[in-house]
């Protein structure tokens, strides 16, 4: 079975290739990071040009109406390429606005289809320890924001942020403004060199409108667990290619260190790992653009990602030795990378649970021939979600 990505997906690949190797070299990337830049504005109006930004923005929204496959293989030559623009959370976040938020869509959508303003979100709150931070009630037809949302990307240069908001003891999504009245911006700056900022809501009113439709949170999740994926399962292939490179001319004792058994096979785990991510993210896009149920799959991704992102890159900073902890030497952008997206997807083990909590509700997994295919888009999401 051909688990890679049709031609037309290939074609945005190829596409996105080409436009990042014209903006990231090392030399690019180490003066981003010297620099104050949020992103690389540079390449996010390329990126906007060539229409990268809209990938599965609707058509009648005025993006281009593709599906996760096609975001999906850019975004994995985004991860290898280490391209700090914020492909997935725009075009994301657009396209639940779209879809769960129709009577509030036109007030910005327009601007965000064709790239003239930034839509950001940030889903982590669904899963904290200690619930969702962030709550609403209703004030007649408005709904009264108080809480905070962490480290949101972008989140003091976007015009609009989706997060998740504790609403009548629900977890439901909400498109606001960072720059309304009432939020405080707490900028900071991750590891990998993206702007960050905290976000604290005391009384801000928002219409009724801004409140996306109660499926908005099992449909967005699955597809920014893809897209998260992807991102990483890119970082992974180049880190791991650099390494190679490295452990092909280095020497010690006289060797060439990529022939020693020990570091052959650390390569070798990490290879396995990004593989077994590979495919994995394959049944996950492809359940999501045929319409299938894709929960345990999303899970199961979730997991492989942040573990890909633990394991390559330990092993990656090990056969590099004290290279590895030299920043002047770009191995390093890897690394903080994959920590941003662990970060991100959280911890396998809470992960792991949802899974187990999925599984002992469905004895079907679909996956063989005779038993019934799981046709509906993410049964027992709101059991999982809970």
């Amino acid at each position: 079975m051909d688990f890679g990505y049709d031609d037309d997906s290939k074609a945005f690949a190829d596409s996105a290739r080409a436009l990042f190797a014209d903006y990231c070299s090392d030399d690019a990337l180490r003066a981003h990071d010297a620099g104050e830049e949020p992103f690389m504005r540079g390449l996010w109006t390329q990126c906007v040009a060539t229409g990268l930004h809209g990938i599965v923005i609707d058509e009648a929204a005025g993006g281009l109406g593709q599906g996760i496959a096609a975001l999906a293989a850019v975004l994995e030559t985004q991860g290898q390429a280490l391209a700090l623009v914020p492909l997935a959370d725009h075009q994301l976040a657009a396209a639940a606005i779209a879809r769960f938020a129709p009577a509030a869509a036109p007030i910005g959508l327009p601007a965000l289809a064709a790239g003239e303003s930034l839509a950001t979100l940030a889903l982590e709150g669904l899963h904290a320890a200690r619930g969702l931070a962030l709550h609403a009630r209703r004030d007649g037809n408005r709904l009264v924001l108080d809480g905070h949302a962490a480290a949101v990307p972008l989140g003091a240069q976007a015009v609009i942020a989706l997060l998740p908001a504790a609403v009548e003891g629900r977890p439901r999504l909400v498109a606001v403004s960072p720059q309304a009245d009432g939020v405080t911006r707490i900028e900071g700056r991750s590891q990998h060199h993206l702007a960050v900022a905290d976000l604290q809501f005391d009384g801000v009113r928002v219409g009724d409108d801004r409140l996306l439709a109660d499926e908005a949170v099992a449909w967005l999740e699955p597809r920014l667990i893809a897209a998260t994926g992807a991102l990483q399962l890119g970082v992974s292939v180049g880190q791991l290619r650099r390494t190679v490179e490295y452990v092909s001319q280095r020497k010690q004792f006289g060797r060439v260190i990529g022939t020693f058994q020990l570091v052959a096979g650390q390569l070798a785990d990490a290879q396995i790992a990004v593989e077994a991510l590979r495919s994995a993210l394959a049944q996950l896009v492809y359940r999501l653009d045929a319409g299938l149920g894709a929960l345990p799959q999303a899970l199961a991704v979730k997991v492989l990602a942040e573990r890909a992102a633990h394991l390559v890159g330990h092993k990656a900073q090990h056969v590099h030795g004290g290279m590895g902890v030299d920043i002047t030497y770009p191995i390093h952008r890897y690394l903080y990378w994959s920590r941003w997206l662990a970060a991100t997807l959280g911890g396998a083990a809470p992960t792991l649970e949802r899974l187990g909590d999925w599984l002992a509700d469905h004895d079907q997994l679909g996956w063989k021939y005779d038993l019934p295919e799981d046709t509906g888009n993410l049964q027992g999401a709101s059991h999982a979600l809970g």
